[in-house]
C-alpha cells in the first residue's frame, strides 16, 4: 500500500502558555488514536507546538484503510433448500437483502450444522476522506475548560483560529476545519516574518518556519535551546549558574517562538530581602531565571528570554530592568514593614479568617493543632512546649504583607520572621516545615518539632472534615485530604516515628465539640490506611501484599510498612506459595469449624501420627524463635524462620486426617492448625497471597 507524510497545523492567536504542552500532547494522541481505530497504518508521529500554532506530522501514512474480509451468516442449509434442492424463500430473501443471487453464496460447516454464508471483501476508505473527521474529533476532545467564539464564527476554541494547513504528501485536503478552508500556507514570526509562507510538503514544515519564518516549531528543540542559552549566558557573563526551574522553563518555552536569552541586573540592596521572595517575584510575574554564584548565594542578576532578535538588545534589557525594579521594591518594602511586628502579635488577626464554616477560624484551628502537636511531640520524645509554640505561630504569616502578595511564600516567610523575632530555631524551622511534604517526592521536615506540627495540622483537617461528614468524594478534594494523608504516612515512616494513627486521631477528635459522625477517629484511620495501597503500588509492591497486611489493620504506619516489606520479601521465597496455600486451607477449615471459638492449646498426649507430632514440635520451636522477633518488630526475620515450616505442614496435610471421628483428636488437631495460623497472623494474613497451583 502506498504511503505519504501527513501534516496538520492550526494557526491561532497566542495560546495559554501553561496549557500549550498539554494541548499539543492531547491533539497528537487524539489523531494517532483515531488512525489506529480506523485501522490505517502509519509510522512516526511528531508533535509541534509554539505560541501561535499546534501541529502534528504523521510519517508514512497509508493512503487507505486495508481491505477487510466480510462474512455474513444466513439460514441453515436445511432451511435454505427444499426437498427438490431449490432455494427457499429464506434463502432468496437473504440473498436479495445483500444484492446477490443464491449461487453467489457459500456454505459454512460447523459442529452445529451447515449454514449459508455470504463472503466478500470490503474495500477500505481513502485516508484523505477520513482525515478531516479525525482532526475534528481530536480538536473537539482537547482539554479546554472554557472555549471562546470570535467574529461571526460559530466555531469555538481556546483562542481564535486564523489558518489551517492539511497536507497529504504535496496535496491539500481542503475540507473545512474550524470553519476555515485548509491550505498549504503557514505564517512566520509576528514581527520578524509577518507574512504567509508556503509549506510544499509535510517534510518541509519546520525547515520553512525556521529558515524563513523565525519560528522554532519543535517544542523540545526550543526548550533545549533556551536551557542551553540561559546556562551559557549565566556562566559566560557572570561566572555563575542559572537556576532553571522545569515548570518555568516549560512556560517560557510556550511563550517564545524565537527565543533569545538576555541578562539584566538589579541593585545589590535587594539582596537583603530573602532570596525566596526575590525569586517568587521574578519567576511568577516576569518569568525570569535567577542566577547564583559558586557558593550558591543569589547574584543581583536575572535572565529573561525575549521573543525577538533585537538590533539593540540593550534597550530590551533596560526595559526589563525597569519592570523588575518596582516589583523588587515592593518585596523589600513588605519585608521591612512585616519585621516591625512580631508574629505572636498577629495571632488574634487569624480570628476573622474562616478555615471551614462548621470548624471555625484559622485561629480555632491553630489552638487545636497546638494541643495536638504538644501530645505528638511528647510521644516522639520531642519538646511539647516548642511544638505548641510553633503551632500557635504557624499560620500567622498568612496575614503579613509579603504572603498576602506572594501566597507561595507562606511558611517560608514565617521562618524568616520567627528567626527575626528571636524564636527558638526549631520553632522557626517548623513554621516552614509544617507544609512539608508539599507534593509527592518533596522534602520532609528535618526537626522533630516540624514533624509534630506537620502531622498535627493534617490530622486536625482530616478528623474535622470527616467528623462533619465532608470527606473527599470522587475527584473532589478541596482540602487536599488525600495528599494530607500521604504526607502523614511518609513523615511517620521515613522519620521512623513510633506513632499510632488511632491514638493520634482520637487525640485530634478530643479537641472538637462539633463533630457529628460516630467514631470519626476509626473512620479516618481506615481512610488513611487505604492510601497505603497506591503508595506501595508506586513502589512496585503488589496489591495482594498490601491486602495481606491490611487484613490485620496495624495502625502504626511504621509497623505497617515493616510488615509490608517483610511480606514482600517472604513472597520471593520458594516456600511462600505453598505456605500461602496451606494458610488458605487452614483458614477455611477453622472458619467452618467455629473460627474464633477454637483455641490454640495443643495436648501432646493426643498427638497420634508422626506427621502431626513433628508439626507440633516444629510449631513450638518456631514460636520460641519468632515471638521475640515479633515484639521487636523484626517481621522479616520472623517470616524467614517460619518458612521452614513448609515441609512439616505439607506432610501433615498429606498424612493426617484433620476431621477425625474422635472429638478430642479432631479438636486437638484444629488447635494445632490454629496455633500455626496465628503465628503467621502476627504479621499478615498470608492466605491472601497468590498460591501454588
Amino acid at each position: 500500500m502506498a504511503t505519504q507524510d501527513f501534516l496538520v497545523e492550526l494557526g491561532t492567536e497566542e495560546l495559554p502558555p501553561k496549557a500549550l504542552k498539554p494541548l499539543s500532547d492531547a491533539f497528537t494522541q487524539g489523531i494517532a488514536k483515531g488512525l489506529e481505530d480506523a485501522g490505517i497504518e502509519f509510522g512516526k508521529v511528531e508533535a509541534f507546538a509554539a505560541p501561535r500554532r499546534l501541529a502534528v506530522r504523521i510519517r508514512e501514512l497509508a493512503d487507505a484503510q486495508p481491505e477487510k474480509p466480510v462474512e455474513k451468516r444466513g439460514p441453515a442449509v436445511k432451511a435454505a433448500f427444499d426437498d427438490a434442492g431449490n432455494p427457499t424463500r429464506a434463502l432468496t430473501g437473504f440473498a436479495t437483502s445483500l444484492g446477490v443471487t443464491p449461487d453467489q453464496l457459500d456454505t459454512l460447516e460447523t459442529d452445529k450444522g451447515a449454514w449459508v454464508v455470504y463472503r466478500t471483501v470490503e474495500q477500505g476508505k481513502p485516508t484523505v476522506e477520513l482525515l478531516p473527521e479525525l482532526v475534528d474529533q481530536s480538536l473537539a476532545a482537547l482539554p479546554i475548560p472554557k472555549r471562546m467564539r470570535w467574529g461571526a464564527h460559530r466555531t469555538e476554541f481556546v483562542r481564535p483560529v486564523h489558518w489551517v494547513i492539511m497536507l497529504f504528501g504535496n496535496k491539500v485536503i481542503d475540507t473545512p476545519i474550524m470553519g476555515l478552508k485548509p491550505g498549504n500556507k503557514t505564517r512566520g514570526h509576528r514581527f520578524h516574518c509577518p507574512k504567509e509562507l508556503i509549506v510544499p510538503t509535510p517534510n518541509d514544515y519546520e525547515v520553512v518556519l525556521k529558515q524563513e519564518g523565525y519560528v522554532l516549531a519543535d517544542f523540545a528543540e526550543r526548550r533545549a535551546k533556551i536551557r542551553a542559552g540561559v546556562a551559557e549566558l549565566a556562566e559566560s557573563e557572570a561566572g555563575g549558574k542559572a537556576v532553571i526551574d522545569e515548570d518555568l522553563l516549560d512556560e517560557v518555552t510556550a511563550l517564545n517562538e524565537w527565543p533569545v536569552p538576555l541578562m539584566g541586573r538589579f541593585e545589590d540592596r535587594f539582596l537583603e530581602v530573602p532570596a525566596e521572595a526575590l525569586i517568587s517575584s521574578m519567576k511568577e510575574h516576569q518569568k525570569y531565571f535567577h542566577v547564583v554564584g559558586a557558593n550558591g548565594a543569589m547574584l543581583p542578576l536575572f535572565i529573561t528570554v525575549a521573543n525577538i532578535e533585537s538590533k539593540d538588545p540593550a534597550q530590551v534589557i533596560s526595559g526589563n530592568e525597569k519592570v523588575i525594579r518596582p516589583r523588587l521594591s515592593d518585596a523589600a518594602f513588605f519585608y521591612e514593614t512585616d519585621r516591625k511586628s512580631r508574629l505572636e502579635d498577629r495571632i488574634d488577626r487569624l480570628k476573622p479568617i474562616v478555615f471551614q464554616e462548621k470548624l471555625g477560624s484559622i485561629y480555632d484551628k491553630s489552638v487545636r493543632v497546638a494541643a495536638l502537636a504538644s501530645k505528638i511531640a511528647e510521644a516522639i520524645d520531642s519538646d511539647p512546649a516548642l511544638a505548641e509554640r510553633a503551632a500557635m505561630l504557624a499560620k500567622t504569616d498568612l496575614v503579613t504583607e509579603m504572603v498576602l502578595e506572594f501566597t507561595d511564600l507562606q511558611g517560608i516567610m514565617g521562618q524568616y520572621y520567627a528567626a527575626n523575632d528571636g524564636e527558638a530555631d526549631d520553632v522557626a524551622k517548623a513554621l516552614n516545615e509544617q507544609y512539608m511534604p508539599r507534593f509527592a517526592g518533596d522534602d520532609l521536615p528535618t526537626t522533630a518539632t516540624g514533624c509534630a506540627v506537620a502531622i498535627a495540622d493534617r490530622l486536625d483537617s482530616l478528623v474535622g472534615l470527616f467528623g462533619i461528614n465532608q470527606p473527599p468524594s470522587g475527584t473532589r478534594d478541596p482540602f487536599a485530604l488525600r495528599r494530607a494523608s500521604l504526607g502523614v504516612l511518609r513523615i511517620i515512616i521515613e522519620r521512623e516515628l513510633p506513632l499510632d494513627l488511632q491514638t493520634c486521631c482520637e487525640w485530634a477528635a478530643e479537641n472538637f465539640t462539633v463533630l457529628t459522625e460516630q467514631d470519626t477517629a476509626s473512620t479516618v484511620v481506615d481512610y488513611m490506611l487505604e492510601r497505603f495501597r497506591a503508595h506501595y503500588d508506586e513502589l512496585g509492591i503488589g496489591a495482594e501484599v498490601y491486602l495481606a497486611v491490611h487484613a490485620r489493620r496495624p495502625t502504626r504506619p511504621l509497623d505497617f510498612d515493616r510488615r509490608v516489606k517483610a511480606v514482600e520479601a517472604f513472597r520471593q521465597l520458594p516456600e511462600a506459595q505453598a505456605l500461602a496455600s496451606a494458610n488458605k486451607r487452614v483458614s477455611n477449615i477453622l472458619t467452618k469449624q467455629g473460627g474464633d471459638q477454637i483455641g490454640e492449646t495443643v495436648d501432646t498426649s493426643l498427638l497420634q501420627d508422626s506427621a502431626e507430632q513433628q508439626l507440633a514440635e516444629q510449631v513450638e520451636q518456631q514460636a520460641g524463635k519468632v515471638l521475640p522477633l515479633f515484639e521487636q518488630g523484626d517481621y522479616a526475620s520472623a517470616l524467614r524462620s517460619l518458612a521452614s515450616l513448609r515441609e512439616p505442614v505439607d506432610s501433615f496435610f498429606d498424612e493426617v486426617m484433620v476431621m477425625a471421628e474422635d472429638d478430642a483428636t479432631r479438636n486437638n488437631r484444629l488447635a494445632l492448625l490454629n496455633r500455626l495460623r496465628n503465628l503467621f497472623l502476627r504479621v499478615a494474613d498470608i492466605s491472601l497471597l497468590p498460591t501454588a497451583g
